[in-house]
């Protein structure tokens, strides 16, 4: 069964259908995502709104459309699978990073006001793994002559080879099907190479210092 996340309505038809046929929905992994890169200076916002109505704003939708069912159970797991980017801005990844950092926070608060009602809402973090979206990603075309060329060129060739050579993406899944069985998950999962793991540490350091660890990092 297919679904077009950005179609509301849509999400909605497939969920009650889903309920009708089984009853009730006990768990909502929220994975959909797309990513964007190029010079905040020249991207148009209406690309940029695009990364937010996918990554952010459909998930609302769709977590919305299940809450009733939930909270009436008073059971259930959302989990939202955002990045590791939405703890740091990187150079010219600014939307994507923007919109998982906005989706980190609202999950937060959620799941705040759904304790009473049994239902936990959990993120998991990844790192830099082999999936689809490096070729779904939409990259932008900047001249020769922009002055970032020369360093978004470097940024996302470094990029890209961490990706190709990323890890097994079922290393995710695993730890979804570990939450799932988990009575108590925490709210916060960060998942991938040792340093990834580390970057929420980033506030134990001076910004200026952090900053140029990225920067090193990403050429």
């Amino acid at each position: 069964m297919s679904l077009n996340i950005n179609d509301y309505e849509m999400s909605k038809q497939l969920i009650a259908e889903i309920v009708s046929n089984h009853g009730k929905i006990d768990i909502l992994i929220n994975n959909a995502g797309i990513n964007i890169t190029g010079p905040i200076e020249s991207m148009k916002i209406s690309d940029m709104k695009k990364v937010f109505e996918t990554n952010f704003f459909s998930h609302l939708n769709v977590i919305q459309s299940v809450l009733p069912g939930m909270r009436l159970n008073r059971s259930g797991i959302i989990i939202n699978i955002t990045s590791i980017a939405g703890y740091l801005g990187l150079p010219f990844w600014g939307a994507y990073c923007a919109s998982k950092a906005s989706f980190n926070i609202i999950a937060e608060s959620l799941n705040i006001e759904l304790k009473k009602f049994n239902i936990n809402v959990v993120n998991i973090a990844p790192g830099d793994y082999k999936t689809e979206i490096l070729s779904n990603r939409v990259d932008s075309n900047i001249a020769n002559t922009s002055p970032y060329h020369k360093e978004y060129s470097r940024v996302i060739n470094s990029v890209n080879g961490k990706m190709e050579h990323g890890r097994d993406p079922n290393e995710v899944a695993d730890l979804v099907l570990k939450i799932i069985k988990q009575k108590n998950p925490k709210i916060n999962y960060l998942v991938g190479g040792f340093l990834e793991k580390k970057i929420t540490l980033k506030s134990l350091f001076p910004d200026k210092f952090f900053q140029k660890i990225i920067m090193k990092l990403y050429n």
